[in-house]
């Protein structure tokens, strides 16, 4: 029945066939770009998108005559004798071919009229649901892509303190061989080094990981390579965002799709009513009727009828069963009603959920850059009291360690505002395809 049909949501796509070029860069707007085109499951909208015009001009091709053509060739071994005025009269002859040409022509029809009059609803909520599909990729995509560039800075974090340690190492050494220091200042640049190594090593599997989770959202290729570019500078411009602005339920996605499946269900109730009305058709036909005893000669002679006529069924009785029907349609426009008000308290706590969350980590991201400037300082000073011979080395290390966190704390922080932020526009609608 078409009803189950528009209660579905199905998801679109415009495009045809997806493109197999790889990225030459990967910035966030080409990796999003990207996944709008081939993630696997907007490319699915596309054949539910053929799916969903079939259906429909499958359901209208009823509204237009219905022609058909019936051939028969019969041979009779035993032919039906009648008595008729005491004598037995043979009713037929050996041989009979039959062709009809039959002629059918809906006048009213309720699963006719409701496609006709819920096909634009239809394509919409299509639409609609490839829309709520790619707002879900497209935020899917920014946080694995501020996720990888969270790993990816602590990478080159790690590259730089590994060239600190060496060059403390290499004072600590020639300190040691001078006979300035002693061997335990060598021995702990030693250690530092080899931790910062396992610790970069660590987290350069942990990147091939988040990349491989950033190509499955992407639709990328498992052979190609990610060369993602990004511009700290200009991230951190993006991060602010007006927290004074209050969420609009009717800008959401999910209350288009709503409001159009409440459309849908209202139709679903009358399709119901209408199943007190008659059905109503025109339809004909034109017989072809050839008879003859000699098999050679069977289309020697044609005996041909015709009719037209005009066919009302009218459902009488039908157990309550379309009193039924109507109370659950009925019913589930009354459940859609339930969903929009608990559509705009979900979109209110949401949203308040993903403010709070924004807030927090601003605040954390501002608290730690200011470490993250003191901690510079702090090891600047350290460090050239050290080659001075007034700090002990310990020291180097204690400020090369608050350094090293101030910078990875910095950063991540920086990457999980931008990922709430992701979460507070699309609460409140403001990330649309």
């Amino acid at each position: 029945m078409f009803i189950g049909l528009v209660l579905v949501p199905f998801m679109l796509l415009s495009q045809v066939t997806p493109r197999d070029s790889l990225l030459a860069e990967v910035t966030l707007k080409n990796a999003i770009d990207y996944a709008i085109l081939h993630q696997p499951l907007i490319r699915q909208s596309l054949i539910d998108q053929q799916i969903v015009e079939s259906t429909i001009k499958s359901k209208l091709s009823e509204m237009y005559p219905q022609v058909n053509f019936n051939y028969s060739l019969q041979h009779n071994f035993i032919i039906q004798t009648a008595v008729i005025g005491g004598n037995n009269v043979k009713l037929g002859v050996n041989n009979t071919s039959a062709g009809q040409f039959t002629f059918t022509q809906s006048i009213f029809n309720k699963d006719v009229l409701l496609a006709n009059r819920t096909r634009t609803d239809v394509r919409q909520q299509a639409r609609q649901a490839t829309s709520s599909n790619k707002i879900d990729v497209a935020a899917d995509v920014s946080k694995a892509f501020y996720d990888v560039l969270s790993t990816m800075q602590q990478i080159k974090i790690s590259g730089e303190n590994i060239l600190r340690i060496e060059r403390s190492l290499k004072d600590a050494y020639n300190q040691y061989k001078s006979g300035i220091a002693d061997k335990i200042d060598y021995k702990r640049a030693t250690i530092t080094l080899n931790n910062s190594n396992a610790a970069k090593k660590s987290n350069e599997e942990l990147l091939k990981a988040k990349l491989e989770y950033l190509k499955s959202l992407m639709g990328y290729p498992v052979t190609g390579t990610l060369n993602i570019v990004h511009d700290t500078t200009r991230l951190e411009k993006e991060i602010l965002l007006d927290t004074l602005q209050g969420p609009d339920y009717t800008t959401r996605i999910e209350y288009r799709l709503l409001e159009t499946q409440k459309r849908l269900l209202q139709y679903n109730v009358k399709y119901y009513k209408w199943g007190y009305l008659p059905t109503v058709s025109a339809n004909g036909a034109y017989n072809l009727n050839y008879q003859n005893n000699n098999f050679g000669k069977i289309y020697g002679n044609n005996y041909p009828s015709s009719f037209a006529a005009l066919t009302l069924g009218f459902p009488l009785f039908q157990g309550g069963k379309r009193k039924a029907e109507i109370r659950i349609a009925e019913f589930d426009l009354q459940r859609n009603e339930l969903d929009i008000i608990n559509l705009k308290m979900a979109v209110n706590a949401g949203y308040a959920q993903a403010l709070a969350m924004y807030k927090n980590n601003l605040q954390n991201w501002l608290a730690l850059k200011e470490n993250l400037l003191l901690a510079k300082e702090v090891y600047d000073i350290i460090q050239l009291q050290y080659r001075s011979g007034i700090k002990a080395y310990l020291e180097v290390i204690t400020a090369e360690t608050d350094l090293r966190t101030s910078q990875i704390n910095y950063y991540t922080a920086m990457y999980q505002l931008l990922a709430s932020k992701i979460d507070v526009q699309k609460a409140l609608g403001q990330i649309n395809y």
